[in-house]
């Protein structure tokens, strides 16, 4: 099932939902691959995707800390979140780009679930924050 971006998941700030967008389309991108068994498109896409879900988790903390939200539990998330890919690359790379049908549907499974769940429990508890700032906000 492909994932859509919709105002429902703004969280009330420009950088954080650009972002959760480009997560969107790069987990879709994956879910494509992995549907079709595609390979090479698979460990094309998920290196830049775990890349870029550690660049997306460093700017929540730096909003998180620069409006003193409270920020442990979140960060507990992302530590458990980023050892998960961690392991899904791993695996990856050590079988050319190919999962078993199990992994494919479990990993799959996990990266909707996760990325739904991050933008509409987690993130979203920023939200009232966030939403007292200029849309724009980035911190120092």
């Amino acid at each position: 099932m492909e994932l859509a971006w919709t105002e429902r998941l703004s969280v009330g700030n420009a950088m954080l939902d650009t972002e959760h967008k480009q997560l969107i389309d790069m987990v879709n991108s994956i879910e494509r691959a992995i549907r079709t068994r595609d390979s090479r498109a698979l460990l094309q896409t998920f290196k830049p995707f775990e890349d870029y879900v550690r660049v997306h988790f460093g700017n929540e903390a730096k909003i998180a800390q620069s409006v003193d939200f409270p920020f442990i539990q979140h960060a507990l998330e992302h530590h458990y979140v980023l050892e998960e890919l961690r392991q899904m690359s791993d695996e990856l790379v050590a079988n050319d780009g190919r999962w078993s049908e199990s992994a494919a549907e479990h990993y799959s499974y996990f990266l909707s679930e996760w990325l739904i769940e991050h933008l509409l429990e987690q993130d979203m508890l920023m939200k009232s924050v966030l939403q007292k700032l200029p849309y724009n906000f980035k911190p120092d």
